[in-house]
């Protein structure tokens, strides 16, 4: 199946971390400084500025909400009065920014992070060479709901959008410069986890996986962080349906009234040079079989 795709926001500087909550798709406007809010109809609400590049989202079981601090490295959270406090340090762990982020029901976090400097290096050897071999790797950090981190995967390939599937008892983690979906056993009792191994190999499809979802058949929607489609992935590879969007596509969500809208982050490119000077990044949408999970 393709779909078609409609634009419900724009002029936002680099969109990324879709999450539907509240009857609303919540997302960071990295270089914007801010996390907003859109509802069906495309009208817009800031809901967070803050002194940093946001990032991953996810809500505490209180309904408190959590926001990835990127450059400073920090998981920053939003209290009742609306002021936003440390919630997680995670400079000790993350060796360069941090990025996507999935918080579970029981409030733990689940943070990646780049391990390296990714605009610097693609200025270097050019956007083709993160895929080769030779590139840092990186962490997947996990943050207990008291705010303790601690790393709970290594060696990953640019760790980027998570889904927790098989009733929580797994956790996929896309990793962009892997060109896979890898998943692992989460403990029920702490959130750590053991047992990797690949979900799905996107090698031969050339996709870069960034931001994840999962729908309620337990496939997961895939943005082509080099391209500007979603694929829905079954467990082994099977590509069964493709969504084309008017831009490259950063990450996706389900949401709606129904859960059959798949949100999308698109702009034209992620240089962060270009994306804070220009306004090109948006939020697109298009209709979808299956509805979402609730992940992330």
């Amino acid at each position: 199946m393709t779909s078609a795709s409609r634009i419900v926001a724009d002029g936002f500087c680099f969109t990324e971390d879709p999450r539907w909550h509240d009857d609303r798709l919540w997302f960071s406007d990295f270089y914007g400084h801010r996390v907003h809010s859109v509802g069906v109809d495309g009208d817009v609400r800031t809901e967070v500025e803050l002194d940093d590049q946001p990032s991953g989202l996810g809500w505490l079981p209180d309904g408190r909400l959590l926001v990835v601090a990127m450059t400073s490295r920090r998981v920053l959270r939003r209290e009742a009065d609306g002021s936003l406090v440390v919630h997680a340090e995670l400079g000790d762990l993350a060796t360069w920014w941090c990025n996507d982020m999935l918080v579970d029901p029981q409030g733990r976090a689940y943070v990646g992070h780049f391990g390296f400097d990714l605009d610097a290096f693609v200025a270097e050897h050019g956007e083709a060479a993160v895929l080769g071999d030779g590139i840092t790797t990186a962490h997947v950090v996990l943050v207990q709901p008291d705010g303790t981190a601690e790393v709970a995967a290594d060696g990953m390939r640019f760790p980027n959008g998570t889904v927790l599937t098989d009733g929580g008892a797994t956790l996929v983690v896309a990793e962009t410069l892997g060109l896979r979906l890898t998943a692992f056993d989460v403990d029920p009792t702490d959130g750590r986890l053991s047992n990797r191994r690949v979900w799905a190999d996107l090698s031969a499809e050339l996709v870069p996986p960034d931001g994840i979802c999962l729908d309620a058949d337990d496939a997961i929607w895939v943005a082509n962080a080099m391209g500007n489609t979603c694929v829905r992935v079954r467990e082994g590879g099977e590509v069964t349906d493709r969504v084309e969007f008017s831009q490259r596509v950063f990450a996706c969500n389900l949401g709606g009234p129904d859960g059959r809208t798949l949100f999308a982050c698109t702009a034209p490119d992620s240089d962060a040079a270009t994306r804070t000077t220009e306004r090109t990044a948006r939020v697109e949408a298009a209709a979808v079989t299956v509805p979402g999970a609730g992940s992330p």
